[in-house]
């Protein structure tokens, strides 16, 4: 009886403790994310602020409506960043209508159509909540299906939800604007959404990808497998890599420069923000490798890249409804590295790596003949008063998406030397659709 006593009250206590631990772990994540208190929907500012606020002292809340999360924290860092992540991050549903025709060998042909559903991830690049628009970053082939009814196989019907209303009756309409097959990136435009307009939603705050470096955390958050919005941790495993893949509509291999990173990412993921421990965007995760030998290598496009497009087709779209594509300026050079090297920052501890960026070519009859000479060294880039600097090979191309047809566009290059500002004046026919 002794014996049958003892264990009864073990098992007692055991169930006290996890009664315990249970309601630990239900609570927490209500206080982290900012449910509402009464109709546990929707959080306002003032609630999120007070929530955040509430778990570390080095968190702000700042704006009015149209609020953003600023973290100066080392305490919980990746919990605090993955919460402002969420706050920016949605899950992407789209229906493609794709019609087959079958022909008999006797007999007359017959079509079928079917709707075919598809799933991904998108992060709200700008938002305002008096309206309830906002414009959505994704991964082109997420609203993209071959052999859809469509003029560009573009999905005509998309919705998104945001973390916490992924019910049906809170999916918000969105639009296709425009996107580019070749950089991988789409843009969605939301327009008089009440979801969207009480909801505590925020724009996406991106980092300055030139600056990411290797061992960094990288936060992947998205809708893996359909699953839901969710977040993985890991870290930056190679800031800045190319790989081939085949494009979506399996014309052509296409290169894109992309950020590696072993923080788990699956189907559905593709289009969601990958961030940084202040819970800032570093990447939109495009990819990943599968093979049964390999574990947890996925990609991001750098989050440079993706602002440059999506203000690109943003702008464009503006100038004509009916413009989809993404330009880049062309100024008829080919570009190389001179030296490399590695900087070490005592302070940080980070490493990171430098190029000397020199002219390898200047073509035929384009902008540069006779303004640029092999040789120079390119050290900065100006775009309408706005300087860039160059210290990738890279940073000159991505740099070029943000020229438009009007542009004012300064090479400043070092020749024998000598400091040397070379000047173009952009126009429809120096870009080229990407």
């Amino acid at each position: 009886m002794k014996k049958i006593s003892r264990i009864t009250s073990i098992l007692l206590l055991l169930f006290v403790l996890m009664s315990l631990l249970t309601s630990c772990l239900w609570i927490s994540p209500g206080n982290l994310t900012g449910n509402a208190s009464d109709n546990n929907e929707y959080a306002t500012k003032e609630e999120v602020r007070d929530l955040v606020e509430g778990i570390e002292e080095n968190v702000t809340v700042n704006g009015g409506d149209n609020y953003n999360v600023e973290i100066n924290s080392n305490g919980n860092q990746n919990l605090l960043a993955a919460s402002k992540g969420l706050l920016s991050a949605v899950s992407v549903h789209c229906k493609f209508k794709v019609t087959t025709v079958s022909t008999p060998m006797f007999g007359q042909s017959t079509s079928k159509t079917e709707t075919i559903p598809t799933a991904g991830s998108g992060v709200i690049y700008q938002l305002d909540k008096n309206t309830g628009s906002a414009y959505i970053i994704t991964n082109y082939h997420v609203v993209y299906y071959k052999g859809a009814n469509t003029d560009n196989d573009i999905s005509d019907d998309i919705t998104v939800h945001l973390y916490g209303l992924e019910d049906e009756k809170y999916a918000i309409n969105a639009e296709y604007i425009g996107g580019s097959m070749n950089y991988d990136i789409a843009v969605l435009e939301v327009k008089n959404s009440d979801v969207l307009r009480t909801s505590n939603a925020m724009a996406a705050e991106f980092a300055d990808s030139n600056d990411v470096a290797i061992l960094d955390t990288a936060i992947a958050i998205g809708n893996p497998e359909d699953f839901g919005l969710s977040a993985t941790v890991g870290a930056v495993n190679v800031e800045s890599e190319n790989i081939v893949m085949t494009s979506v509509d399996g014309s052509a291999y296409i290169s894109l420069r992309v950020i590696r990173t072993d923080a788990a990412v699956n189907g559905g993921n593709s289009g969601g923000g990958l961030f940084n421990d202040k819970g800032q965007i570093i990447g939109i995760v495009n990819a990943k490798m599968s093979d049964s030998s390999i574990d947890n290598i996925g990609y991001a496009i750098p989050s440079n890249v993706a602002k440059y497009v999506a203000d690109n087709i943003i702008f464009y779209d503006k100038q004509d409804s009916k413009n989809d594509c993404v330009y880049r300026a062309l100024i008829g050079i080919t570009v190389g590295v001179e030296a490399a090297g590695t900087n070490y920052d005592i302070e940080t501890g980070k490493i990171t790596r430098y190029e000397k960026v020199r002219v390898e070519e200047v073509s035929a009859g384009g902008l540069s003949e006779g303004k640029l000479s092999v040789g120079d060294i390119i050290k900065s880039v100006s775009v309408d008063g706005v300087t860039y600097e160059v210290q990738r090979t890279f940073n000159v191309v991505d740099i070029m998406l943000t020229a438009r047809k009007t542009s004012k566009v300064v090479i400043n290059i070092e020749r024998a030397g000598e400091a040397i500002a070379v000047e173009y004046d952009m126009s429809k026919a120096s870009l080229s659709a990407w």
